[in-house]
Protein backbone atom coordinates (compact mmCIF):
# COMPACT_ATOMS: atom_id res chain seq x y z
CA UNK A 1 0.00 0.00 0.00
CA UNK A 2 2.84 2.38 0.82
CA UNK A 3 4.51 1.68 -2.52
CA UNK A 4 1.22 2.39 -4.31
CA UNK A 5 0.89 5.66 -2.37
CA UNK A 6 4.43 6.66 -3.35
CA UNK A 7 3.72 5.82 -6.99
CA UNK A 8 0.46 7.77 -6.89
CA UNK A 9 2.21 10.79 -5.35
CA UNK A 10 4.95 10.67 -7.99
CA UNK A 11 2.38 10.68 -10.79
CA UNK A 12 0.61 13.66 -9.23
CA UNK A 13 3.93 15.50 -8.91
CA UNK A 14 4.75 15.08 -12.60
CA UNK A 15 1.21 16.18 -13.49
CA UNK A 16 2.02 19.52 -11.78
CA UNK A 17 -0.54 19.01 -9.03
CA UNK A 18 0.16 21.51 -6.19
CA UNK A 19 2.68 20.02 -3.80
CA UNK A 20 0.43 20.21 -0.73
CA UNK A 21 -2.15 18.08 -2.58
CA UNK A 22 0.57 15.58 -3.51
CA UNK A 23 1.44 15.22 0.17
CA UNK A 24 -2.17 15.11 1.29
CA UNK A 25 -3.59 12.63 -1.22
CA UNK A 26 -0.67 10.20 -1.28
CA UNK A 27 -0.04 10.09 2.47
CA UNK A 28 -3.69 10.04 3.49
CA UNK A 29 -4.35 7.15 1.11
CA UNK A 30 -1.56 5.16 2.75
CA UNK A 31 -2.69 6.13 6.27
CA UNK A 32 -6.40 5.36 5.79
CA UNK A 33 -6.35 2.30 3.54
CA UNK A 34 -2.92 0.91 4.40
CA UNK A 35 -2.79 1.59 8.15
CA UNK A 36 -6.54 1.79 8.86
CA UNK A 37 -6.20 5.16 10.60
CA UNK A 38 -9.31 7.36 10.97
CA UNK A 39 -9.55 10.75 9.31
CA UNK A 40 -9.87 12.36 12.73
CA UNK A 41 -6.32 11.32 13.63
CA UNK A 42 -4.86 12.96 10.51
CA UNK A 43 -6.86 16.14 11.06
CA UNK A 44 -5.80 16.43 14.70
CA UNK A 45 -2.12 15.91 13.87
CA UNK A 46 -2.28 18.39 10.97
CA UNK A 47 -3.91 21.02 13.18
CA UNK A 48 -1.33 20.44 15.88
CA UNK A 49 1.52 20.90 13.40
CA UNK A 50 0.27 24.35 12.42
CA UNK A 51 -0.31 25.57 15.97
CA UNK A 52 3.27 25.20 17.23
CA UNK A 53 4.19 28.46 18.93
CA UNK A 54 7.46 28.83 17.04
CA UNK A 55 5.63 28.94 13.68
CA UNK A 56 3.89 32.19 14.65
CA UNK A 57 7.16 33.91 13.73
CA UNK A 58 6.89 32.85 10.06
CA UNK A 59 4.06 35.22 8.95
CA UNK A 60 5.41 37.97 11.21
CA UNK A 61 8.84 37.92 9.58
CA UNK A 62 7.26 37.78 6.12
CA UNK A 63 5.13 40.81 7.00
CA UNK A 64 8.21 42.66 8.29
CA UNK A 65 9.98 42.11 5.00
CA UNK A 66 6.99 43.28 2.99
CA UNK A 67 6.61 46.39 5.13
CA UNK A 68 10.32 47.17 4.78
CA UNK A 69 9.99 46.87 1.01
CA UNK A 70 6.99 49.18 0.67
CA UNK A 71 8.08 51.52 3.45
CA UNK A 72 11.40 52.47 1.83
CA UNK A 73 13.80 50.56 4.09
CA UNK A 74 14.85 48.14 1.32
CA UNK A 75 15.72 51.05 -0.99
CA UNK A 76 17.92 52.64 1.70
CA UNK A 77 19.75 49.35 2.31
CA UNK A 78 20.39 48.96 -1.41
CA UNK A 79 21.60 52.56 -1.60
CA UNK A 80 24.01 52.00 1.30
CA UNK A 81 25.42 48.78 -0.23
CA UNK A 82 25.83 50.48 -3.61
CA UNK A 83 27.62 53.45 -2.08
CA UNK A 84 30.05 51.11 -0.34
CA UNK A 85 31.06 48.76 -3.16
CA UNK A 86 29.36 49.97 -6.35
CA UNK A 87 32.68 51.14 -7.85
CA UNK A 88 34.41 47.75 -7.40
CA UNK A 89 34.75 45.32 -10.33
CA UNK A 90 31.27 43.85 -10.57
CA UNK A 91 30.32 46.34 -7.87
CA UNK A 92 26.59 46.48 -8.55
CA UNK A 93 26.39 42.69 -8.41
CA UNK A 94 28.29 42.66 -5.11
CA UNK A 95 26.01 45.43 -3.84
CA UNK A 96 22.98 43.25 -4.63
CA UNK A 97 24.51 40.30 -2.75
CA UNK A 98 25.29 42.51 0.27
CA UNK A 99 21.82 44.06 0.14
CA UNK A 100 20.36 40.53 0.19
CA UNK A 101 22.44 39.91 3.31
CA UNK A 102 21.11 43.09 4.93
CA UNK A 103 17.55 42.22 3.97
CA UNK A 104 18.01 38.69 5.37
CA UNK A 105 18.63 40.19 8.78
CA UNK A 106 14.98 41.19 9.18
CA UNK A 107 12.96 39.26 6.62
CA UNK A 108 13.67 35.51 6.35
CA UNK A 109 11.69 34.98 3.12
CA UNK A 110 13.62 34.04 -0.03
CA UNK A 111 11.01 35.18 -2.54
CA UNK A 112 10.44 38.43 -0.65
CA UNK A 113 14.18 39.15 -0.85
CA UNK A 114 14.26 38.57 -4.61
CA UNK A 115 11.29 40.86 -5.06
CA UNK A 116 12.48 43.59 -2.67
CA UNK A 117 16.15 43.84 -3.61
CA UNK A 118 15.84 42.58 -7.17
CA UNK A 119 13.21 45.16 -8.10
CA UNK A 120 15.68 47.92 -7.24
CA UNK A 121 19.02 46.42 -8.28
CA UNK A 122 18.32 44.22 -11.30
CA UNK A 123 17.15 46.98 -13.71
CA UNK A 124 20.09 49.14 -12.62
CA UNK A 125 22.56 46.29 -13.29
CA UNK A 126 21.10 45.54 -16.71
CA UNK A 127 21.30 49.24 -17.59
CA UNK A 128 25.03 49.17 -16.69
CA UNK A 129 25.67 46.29 -19.12
CA UNK A 130 25.42 43.24 -16.87
CA UNK A 131 24.11 40.24 -18.87
CA UNK A 132 20.44 39.78 -18.08
CA UNK A 133 20.65 35.96 -17.63
CA UNK A 134 23.54 36.39 -15.18
CA UNK A 135 21.63 39.05 -13.23
CA UNK A 136 18.57 36.79 -12.93
CA UNK A 137 20.44 33.74 -11.66
CA UNK A 138 22.61 35.87 -9.35
CA UNK A 139 19.51 37.32 -7.69
CA UNK A 140 17.97 33.85 -7.29
CA UNK A 141 21.20 32.42 -5.87
CA UNK A 142 21.98 35.31 -3.51
CA UNK A 143 18.50 34.99 -2.03
CA UNK A 144 19.68 31.75 -0.39
CA UNK A 145 21.25 34.06 2.20
CA UNK A 146 17.71 34.43 3.55
CA UNK A 147 17.78 30.76 4.58
CA UNK A 148 20.98 31.17 6.58
CA UNK A 149 21.41 34.68 7.98
CA UNK A 150 18.99 35.03 10.91
CA UNK A 151 16.11 35.39 11.20
CA UNK A 152 15.29 32.67 8.71
CA UNK A 153 12.03 30.86 8.02
CA UNK A 154 14.11 27.80 7.13
CA UNK A 155 15.62 27.87 10.64
CA UNK A 156 12.16 28.16 12.19
CA UNK A 157 10.87 25.15 10.22
CA UNK A 158 13.99 23.13 11.07
CA UNK A 159 13.54 23.91 14.77
CA UNK A 160 9.86 22.96 14.59
CA UNK A 161 10.83 19.56 13.13
CA UNK A 162 13.79 18.80 15.40
CA UNK A 163 12.87 20.62 18.65
CA UNK A 164 16.21 22.46 18.59
CA UNK A 165 15.80 25.95 20.14
CA UNK A 166 15.31 28.55 17.43
CA UNK A 167 17.95 30.87 18.82
CA UNK A 168 20.59 28.13 18.36
CA UNK A 169 19.45 27.43 14.80
CA UNK A 170 19.54 31.16 14.02
CA UNK A 171 23.10 31.37 15.34
CA UNK A 172 24.18 28.30 13.37
CA UNK A 173 23.35 30.00 10.07
CA UNK A 174 25.25 33.24 10.67
CA UNK A 175 28.83 32.22 9.78
CA UNK A 176 27.80 29.96 6.85
CA UNK A 177 25.72 32.88 5.55
CA UNK A 178 28.76 35.16 5.61
CA UNK A 179 30.85 32.47 3.87
CA UNK A 180 28.25 32.26 1.11
CA UNK A 181 28.18 36.05 0.81
CA UNK A 182 31.98 36.11 0.28
CA UNK A 183 31.83 33.27 -2.28
CA UNK A 184 29.06 34.96 -4.26
CA UNK A 185 30.92 38.30 -4.21
CA UNK A 186 34.12 36.62 -5.46
CA UNK A 187 32.24 35.02 -8.36
CA UNK A 188 30.69 38.35 -9.32
CA UNK A 189 34.07 40.12 -9.22
CA UNK A 190 35.60 37.47 -11.49
CA UNK A 191 32.66 37.19 -13.90
CA UNK A 192 32.06 40.95 -14.26
CA UNK A 193 35.60 42.28 -14.00
CA UNK A 194 35.49 43.79 -17.50
CA UNK A 195 32.25 45.74 -17.06
CA UNK A 196 32.23 49.50 -16.54
CA UNK A 197 31.45 50.61 -13.02
CA UNK A 198 29.63 53.60 -11.54
CA UNK A 199 31.69 56.51 -10.27
CA UNK A 200 33.07 56.00 -6.75
CA UNK A 201 30.80 57.55 -4.14
CA UNK A 202 32.33 60.38 -2.16
CA UNK A 203 32.81 60.17 1.59
CA UNK A 204 29.83 62.41 2.23
CA UNK A 205 27.63 60.31 -0.07
CA UNK A 206 28.62 57.14 1.79
CA UNK A 207 27.92 58.85 5.10
CA UNK A 208 24.53 60.09 3.93
CA UNK A 209 23.64 56.60 2.66
CA UNK A 210 24.64 55.13 6.01
CA UNK A 211 22.58 57.61 8.04
CA UNK A 212 19.59 57.05 5.77
CA UNK A 213 19.80 53.29 6.34
CA UNK A 214 20.25 53.40 10.14
CA UNK A 215 16.52 52.86 10.94
CA UNK A 216 16.50 49.79 8.68
CA UNK A 217 19.81 48.51 10.08
CA UNK A 218 18.36 48.81 13.59
CA UNK A 219 15.83 46.06 12.80
CA UNK A 220 18.29 43.15 13.34
CA UNK A 221 19.19 44.69 16.70
CA UNK A 222 15.54 44.49 17.73
CA UNK A 223 15.13 40.93 16.44
CA UNK A 224 18.36 39.25 17.50
CA UNK A 225 19.11 41.49 20.48
CA UNK A 226 15.76 40.70 22.06
CA UNK A 227 16.21 36.95 21.50
CA UNK A 228 19.79 36.60 22.74
CA UNK A 229 19.29 38.99 25.64
CA UNK A 230 16.54 36.66 26.82
CA UNK A 231 13.94 39.43 26.70
CA UNK A 232 11.85 38.15 23.77
CA UNK A 233 10.92 34.85 22.19
CA UNK A 234 11.43 34.55 18.41
CA UNK A 235 7.73 35.15 17.84
CA UNK A 236 7.72 38.23 20.08
CA UNK A 237 10.82 39.64 18.40
CA UNK A 238 9.17 39.09 15.00
CA UNK A 239 6.14 41.02 16.20
CA UNK A 240 8.34 43.85 17.49
CA UNK A 241 10.17 43.94 14.15
CA UNK A 242 6.83 44.24 12.34
CA UNK A 243 5.80 47.17 14.54
CA UNK A 244 9.18 48.82 13.93
CA UNK A 245 8.82 48.31 10.16
CA UNK A 246 5.44 50.05 10.26
CA UNK A 247 6.82 52.89 12.37
CA UNK A 248 9.74 53.71 10.06
CA UNK A 249 7.57 53.18 6.98
CA UNK A 250 4.88 55.61 8.14
CA UNK A 251 6.80 58.14 10.24
CA UNK A 252 10.52 57.99 9.32
CA UNK A 253 10.69 57.34 5.58
CA UNK A 254 7.00 58.25 5.07
CA UNK A 255 6.67 55.99 2.03
CA UNK A 256 4.23 53.44 3.45
CA UNK A 257 0.58 54.18 2.76
CA UNK A 258 -2.64 52.54 3.93
CA UNK A 259 -2.95 50.97 0.49
CA UNK A 260 0.61 49.71 0.76
CA UNK A 261 -0.14 48.26 4.19
CA UNK A 262 -3.14 46.40 2.80
CA UNK A 263 -0.94 44.98 0.03
CA UNK A 264 1.66 43.89 2.64
CA UNK A 265 -1.05 42.04 4.54
CA UNK A 266 -2.37 40.44 1.35
CA UNK A 267 1.06 39.21 0.27
CA UNK A 268 1.81 37.96 3.77
CA UNK A 269 -1.44 36.00 3.86
CA UNK A 270 -0.77 34.54 0.42
CA UNK A 271 2.77 33.35 1.19
CA UNK A 272 1.81 32.11 4.67
CA UNK A 273 -1.14 30.12 3.31
CA UNK A 274 1.16 28.31 0.89
CA UNK A 275 3.70 27.45 3.61
CA UNK A 276 1.13 26.32 6.18
CA UNK A 277 -0.83 24.24 3.65
CA UNK A 278 2.38 22.35 2.92
CA UNK A 279 3.10 21.97 6.65
CA UNK A 280 -0.38 20.58 7.35
CA UNK A 281 -0.36 18.08 4.49
CA UNK A 282 3.25 17.04 5.08
CA UNK A 283 2.19 16.03 8.58
CA UNK A 284 0.14 13.23 6.99
CA UNK A 285 3.45 11.80 5.78
CA UNK A 286 4.95 12.05 9.27
CA UNK A 287 2.02 10.00 10.59
CA UNK A 288 2.72 7.27 8.05
CA UNK A 289 6.43 7.29 8.89
CA UNK A 290 5.67 7.08 12.62
CA UNK A 291 3.28 4.14 12.35
CA UNK A 292 5.48 2.20 9.91
CA UNK A 293 8.66 3.02 11.92
CA UNK A 294 10.38 3.91 8.65
CA UNK A 295 13.02 6.21 10.23
CA UNK A 296 14.07 3.51 12.70
CA UNK A 297 14.32 0.94 9.92
CA UNK A 298 16.41 3.30 7.78
CA UNK A 299 18.76 3.99 10.70
CA UNK A 300 19.14 0.26 11.39
CA UNK A 301 19.80 -0.48 7.72
CA UNK A 302 22.34 2.34 7.44
CA UNK A 303 24.26 1.30 10.57
CA UNK A 304 24.27 -2.36 9.54
CA UNK A 305 25.86 -1.31 6.26
CA UNK A 306 28.66 0.26 8.27
CA UNK A 307 27.65 3.78 7.28
CA UNK A 308 30.20 6.47 8.05
CA UNK A 309 29.66 10.21 8.55
CA UNK A 310 31.11 10.87 5.08
CA UNK A 311 28.65 8.42 3.52
CA UNK A 312 25.88 10.20 5.40
CA UNK A 313 26.92 13.63 4.10
CA UNK A 314 27.14 12.25 0.56
CA UNK A 315 23.61 10.86 0.91
CA UNK A 316 22.32 14.20 2.25
CA UNK A 317 23.94 16.07 -0.65
CA UNK A 318 22.63 13.73 -3.35
CA UNK A 319 19.09 13.47 -1.96
CA UNK A 320 18.79 17.24 -1.46
CA UNK A 321 20.11 17.94 -4.96
CA UNK A 322 17.70 15.48 -6.56
CA UNK A 323 14.63 16.44 -4.53
CA UNK A 324 15.42 20.15 -4.78
CA UNK A 325 15.31 19.87 -8.55
CA UNK A 326 11.67 18.77 -8.51
CA UNK A 327 10.26 19.95 -5.16
CA UNK A 328 10.36 23.31 -3.36
CA UNK A 329 12.56 23.64 -0.27
CA UNK A 330 9.76 23.62 2.34
CA UNK A 331 8.41 20.20 1.29
CA UNK A 332 11.97 18.87 1.12
CA UNK A 333 12.34 19.85 4.78
CA UNK A 334 9.28 17.86 5.79
CA UNK A 335 10.18 14.90 3.59
CA UNK A 336 13.72 14.38 4.81
CA UNK A 337 14.72 16.33 7.95
CA UNK A 338 13.11 13.95 10.50
CA UNK A 339 14.99 11.01 8.98
CA UNK A 340 18.25 12.93 8.45
CA UNK A 341 18.18 14.26 12.02
CA UNK A 342 17.70 10.78 13.47
CA UNK A 343 20.56 9.43 11.36
CA UNK A 344 22.82 12.34 12.31
CA UNK A 345 22.24 11.73 16.02
CA UNK A 346 22.90 8.01 15.60
CA UNK A 347 26.28 8.88 14.04
CA UNK A 348 27.14 11.40 16.76
CA UNK A 349 26.79 14.41 14.45
CA UNK A 350 25.43 17.80 15.51
CA UNK A 351 21.99 18.56 14.09
CA UNK A 352 23.01 22.22 13.69
CA UNK A 353 25.74 21.05 11.32
CA UNK A 354 23.05 19.09 9.47
CA UNK A 355 20.92 22.25 9.21
CA UNK A 356 23.49 24.32 7.33
CA UNK A 357 24.62 21.48 5.05
CA UNK A 358 21.01 20.62 4.29
CA UNK A 359 20.13 24.21 3.42
CA UNK A 360 23.23 24.55 1.23
CA UNK A 361 22.36 21.59 -0.99
CA UNK A 362 18.56 21.89 -0.88
CA UNK A 363 18.89 25.59 -1.73
CA UNK A 364 20.53 24.74 -5.04
CA UNK A 365 17.08 23.61 -6.10
CA UNK A 366 16.05 27.29 -6.16
CA UNK A 367 17.94 27.61 -9.45
CA UNK A 368 17.76 24.13 -11.02
CA UNK A 369 15.04 23.49 -13.63
CA UNK A 370 12.23 22.54 -13.79
CA UNK A 371 11.03 23.80 -10.35
CA UNK A 372 13.50 26.69 -10.07
CA UNK A 373 11.22 29.03 -8.12
CA UNK A 374 13.99 31.54 -7.51
CA UNK A 375 14.84 31.88 -11.20
CA UNK A 376 11.16 32.21 -12.16
CA UNK A 377 10.65 34.94 -9.55
CA UNK A 378 13.78 36.87 -10.56
CA UNK A 379 12.92 36.56 -14.24
CA UNK A 380 9.45 37.88 -13.53
CA UNK A 381 10.93 40.99 -11.90
CA UNK A 382 12.67 42.00 -15.15
CA UNK A 383 10.02 40.44 -17.41
CA UNK A 384 12.39 37.99 -19.06
CA UNK A 385 11.84 34.38 -20.11
CA UNK A 386 13.37 32.11 -17.43
CA UNK A 387 14.62 29.69 -20.09
CA UNK A 388 17.07 32.32 -21.35
CA UNK A 389 18.72 32.44 -17.93
CA UNK A 390 19.33 28.71 -17.64
CA UNK A 391 22.74 28.89 -19.33
CA UNK A 392 24.10 30.71 -16.25
CA UNK A 393 22.75 28.09 -13.84
CA UNK A 394 25.72 25.61 -13.99
CA UNK A 395 28.16 28.24 -12.64
CA UNK A 396 26.03 28.88 -9.58
CA UNK A 397 25.34 25.18 -9.07
CA UNK A 398 29.11 24.75 -8.87
CA UNK A 399 29.31 27.59 -6.34
CA UNK A 400 26.57 25.94 -4.28
CA UNK A 401 28.31 22.56 -4.31
CA UNK A 402 31.63 24.14 -3.27
CA UNK A 403 29.81 25.98 -0.49
CA UNK A 404 28.19 22.76 0.71
CA UNK A 405 31.53 20.93 0.73
CA UNK A 406 33.13 23.75 2.74
CA UNK A 407 30.39 23.38 5.36
CA UNK A 408 30.77 19.58 5.48
CA UNK A 409 34.48 19.84 6.25
CA UNK A 410 34.08 22.83 8.60
CA UNK A 411 31.45 21.76 11.15
CA UNK A 412 32.64 24.52 13.47
CA UNK A 413 31.18 27.09 11.07
CA UNK A 414 27.74 25.95 12.29
CA UNK A 415 28.45 24.92 15.87
CA UNK A 416 30.94 27.49 17.17
CA UNK A 417 28.67 30.55 17.46
CA UNK A 418 25.73 28.68 19.08
CA UNK A 419 28.13 27.23 21.68
CA UNK A 420 29.54 30.69 22.43
CA UNK A 421 26.10 32.28 22.78
CA UNK A 422 24.90 29.36 24.86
Amino acid sequence: MNLLAIGFSTILLFLSVPIFMVFGLGSSASAIWGLNLPWSTLIQVAFGSMTKHVLIAVPLFIFTGMAMLRGGAAARLVGFATALVGHWPGGLGIAMVIAMGFFAAFCGSILAAITAVGTIMMPKMIEQGYPKPFVIVLAASAALLESLIPPSNAAILFSALTDVPVDRTFAAGMIPGLILLVLMSAVVMWKCRHLRNPVRSSGSEKLNAFFASIPALFSPVIILGGIYAGLLTPSESAAMAGVWALFIGFFVYRELTIGGLMECLRQTAKITAVIFAIIAMATFLSVVLTYTQAPQKIITYFTELGGTPMMFWLAVAMICLILGTFVEIVPVFYLTVPIFAALALSLGLDVLHLYVVFVAFAGIGMITPPVCVGVYTAAGVVRESPEKAFREVPLFILVGIVFGLILIFLPGSATWLPSVLN
